[in-house]
């Protein structure tokens, strides 16, 4: 299963974004899409920002992975 997760860029520089959610850091390409700034949620996969979500949705899909983790489900 692949998985998709929303974090927040903090900082660009030469279209790779330093993206962080819950106090984990990760770069991402934003080869993929145009217009990310600074403050906006987009979809991490495999070291990509794949898509940009509006804070809501971010917040939804967070929501919903914390509490499968907070279960004890594999998200693997």
């Amino acid at each position: 299963m692949c998985l998709g997760v929303p974090m927040e860029v903090k900082t660009i520089e030469n279209d790779v974004a330093m993206c962080e959610i819950d106090g984990v850091k990760r770069e991402a390409s934003l080869m993929m899409l145009d217009g990310v700034e600074v403050g906006d949620f987009v979809l991490i996969h495999a070291g990509f920002a794949i898509e940009k979500l509006d804070p809501g949705e971010a917040e939804e899909t967070l929501k919903a992975l914390r509490a499968a983790l907070d279960a004890g489900l594999s998200v693997e």
